[in-house]
């Protein structure tokens, strides 16, 4: 069995059919080796693969690995001989009935608007970097984006005549987000008083938001600025740059949004994922009762 033309050959199915983000493709194609590399002592051919042996590795990594990843394993072996079947190589997909581990949904942790503005309010503006870290955090916020999706952001993904910035999202699926005119004018001065002075000459980008060198930014560069201001600004919660993205969704829940419009909005393929947000809400809703119905406040008297 040649493995690493069968990762090859799957990678290139991943990039030009599906079109997944290099992120994912990247965890897809080490989940398969890992997959390939469990069965390599038993099984010459790929044809031999069977449920048995897929339920052993699941197994395997039981120990070692959370239901979430264990469950990304299953979706990457799914996707893997869903390919081997399309090319004929085999026969029936060993994965097609086996359960995914049952996960518990976890509330994402979510900042309220006063610790928004706590934390964009305390990045200095005394340089360039700073200003467009402020910049930067806004539209994160405003426009509920990935990480990936911010710094890969394009100047002519900006559409401020008619309010919407063109975003590039997971799959390389586009949509379009509305930008609100605080935010676009945040934009605008970074383009007319601060991208220019950090253009390189001998690299050109369309990309918006540049690094000291006229490079884009890196999606570790972001991790790293938004946990520096969140701490700055004396958040105790765990603060990423998705926390911004789900502090944008419920906040747009909670002041009377429409759920399919918060899901267009985010990208979501199924509203399953956005109704995450009706959870928080209702969880936030269970604290005011605790906390300020007149029994419960009397009961802990």
């Amino acid at each position: 069995m040649d493995k690493e033309k069968l990762i090859k050959d799957f990678s290139v199915y991943l990039r030009l059919e599906r079109g997944l983000s290099e992120n994912t493709l990247i965890n897809y194609q080490l989940d398969i080796e890992k997959f390939l590399n469990f069965l390599a002592v038993e099984i010459q051919s790929i044809d031999q693969v069977g449920e048995e042996e897929v339920r052993a590795f699941i197994y395997s990594i039981g120990n070692f690995y959370s239901t979430a990843t264990q469950a990304r394993f299953l979706a990457s072996l799914n996707s893997f001989f869903t390919y081997l079947q399309l090319e004929e190589r085999i026969r029936h997909n060993p994965v097609k009935f086996i359960e995914h581990p049952k996960m518990e949904r976890k509330l994402p942790v979510v900042l309220t608007l006063d610790e928004i503005y706590k934390i964009i309010d305390t990045i200095p503006d005394t340089t360039l970097e700073e200003q467009r870290n402020k910049v930067m955090l806004e539209t994160l916020y405003s426009c509920g984006f990935r990480v990936s999706e911010l710094i890969s952001l394009k100047i002519s993904d900006l559409f401020f005549d008619e309010g919407f910035v063109r975003v590039i999202g997971k799959g390389n699926k586009q949509r379009l987000v509305p930008i609100a005119p605080h935010t676009q004018e945040a934009i605008f001065y970074y383009l007319s008083e601060l991208r220019g002075k950090m253009v390189n000459q001998l690299f050109s980008t369309d990309v918006l938001f540049l690094n000291r060198r006229g490079k884009p930014l890196t999606r570790a560069m972001i991790f790293i600025l938004v946990k520096k201001y969140a701490q700055l600004a004396g958040i105790t919660k765990e603060v990423s740059p998705h926390t911004f993205r789900h502090s944008f969704a419920t906040h747009l829940l909670e002041n009377g949004a429409n759920l399919f419009a918060i899901q267009a909005m985010l990208g979501h393929e199924s509203i399953t994922t956005t109704e995450i947000y009706t959870h928080i809400e209702q969880s936030a809703l269970k604290n005011v009762i605790e906390n300020f119905h007149p029994w419960n406040i009397k009961n802990q008297e």
